[in-house]
């Protein structure tokens, strides 16, 4: 199984990036997509950082296993989910 790893933009910038150092095997880039909206949702709801002000402006860059960029999400995406789910 390929693993993705689910880098977190919170601001512009090379100091703006929190970067995913084990990754997480999963069975192709939908179950990374489903993957990084429900740790979005997680992080949304519990976690507290005083680095992030609004976790809707964040997204996940998820890369490969070659460290090559395959898709961003935005943690805004999280509420666009919960409307076409309704």
């Amino acid at each position: 199984m390929p693993r993705y790893f689910f880098n977190i933009r919170h601001r512009p910038g090379p100091d703006g990036l929190a970067e995913d150092h084990e990754g997480d095997e999963l069975a192709d880039i939908t179950a990374a997509r489903e993957h990084a909206l429900s740790e979005a949702r997680t992080m949304i709801t519990r976690d507290q950082l005083d680095i992030v002000r609004d976790w809707m402006t964040c997204s996940f860059e998820i890369s490969d296993e070659a460290g090559q960029p395959v898709l961003t999400v935005p943690f805004s995406d999280t509420v666009l989910d919960e409307i076409d789910e309704e």
